[in-house]
């Protein structure tokens, strides 16, 4: 009976043995967290510039330049002498053209020198020296807008073959140079009329003549010449022939005062 019990009790405690000894044993379980997996950058991509050669295509070359004729050398010629006396006439006949511009200011005589130097050491002499001379320009000015049509009768006898040879010399005044050698003559002629009546009409003469007559009363003198006529013609189309000299250098050399095709065309290619 003993012995029962005693199995009994074995039996009845064997199942909690058992549980305990499998909580023993029981091994904890470690948790792994995974690590996401590292995305590689992407590789960068590498540009290639790959330039392309630019064929380099010749530019065609100019036509070629026909050769000036004469028709045209005179024609051009002509239009280049007709704007310069057009602009020389005018810039002479404004107030003070001659008298204030020392390029073509007209002095006292050079035979009368010795009158203006000496009157010019007299009290109010020189006044009256600079008067005279201020007058004589003043004639010259209003001369002048009768030189335009001489002038321009004149440029009419410049030949065909003159005008080519002149606009192809290197001489920035050939034209007018020729212009005066076979004008100048003919020029101071037809001007001559009109410097007579300015020289009256401005007091010129009178007041030269009245220099004259008080330098002839001083003792020992050579007595001078009350004529200024002859004087202030010939420098007054001397100043216009340089103010046309000037203007034919202006349309030669400087490209903007070819205004017209035919301008461009004759001088421009220099």
């Amino acid at each position: 009976m003993k012995n029962l019990l005693l199995a009994l009790a074995l039996c009845s405690a064997a199942p909690a043995l058992a549980q305990t000894t499998k909580k023993a044993t029981t091994t904890k379980k470690t948790t792994v967290v995974k690590k996401a997996p590292v995305k590689a950058a992407p590789a960068k991509k590498t540009t290639t510039t790959t330039t392309k050669a630019t064929a380099t295509t010749p530019a065609p070359a100019p036509a070629p330049v026909a050769p000036l004729t004469e028709a045209e050398a005179a024609s051009g010629l002509r239009e280049a002498l007709t704007t310069g006396i057009t602009k020389a006439v005018a810039f002479a006949s404004e107030p003070d053209g001659f008298n204030l511009n020392d390029d073509i200011r007209i002095q006292f005589p050079p035979d009368a020198q010795l009158v203006a130097t000496t009157l010019g050491s007299l009290p109010l002499g020189r006044q009256a020296v600079e008067q005279a001379t201020n007058l004589m320009n003043r004639a010259a000015e209003a001369a002048s807008p009768a030189a335009k049509d001489i002038f321009l009768n004149a440029l009419q006898q410049l030949t065909l073959t003159d005008a080519l040879s002149l606009v192809t010399s290197g001489s920035k005044d050939a034209a007018t140079q020729l212009l005066r050698k076979n004008s100048e003559a003919a020029l101071n002629a037809a001007l001559r009329p009109s410097i007579v009546q300015s020289l009256d009409q401005v007091g010129a003469n009178a007041a030269y003549a009245k220099l004259i007559e008080r330098y002839n009363k001083i003792p020992l003198m050579t007595p001078a010449s009350t004529n200024l006529t002859d004087y202030v013609t010939k420098e007054t189309v001397d100043g216009l022939f340089i103010l046309l000299a000037q203007q034919e250098a202006k349309i030669r050399q400087n490209p903007a005062a070819q205004s017209t095709a035919l301008l461009k065309r004759v001088f421009g290619a220099k």
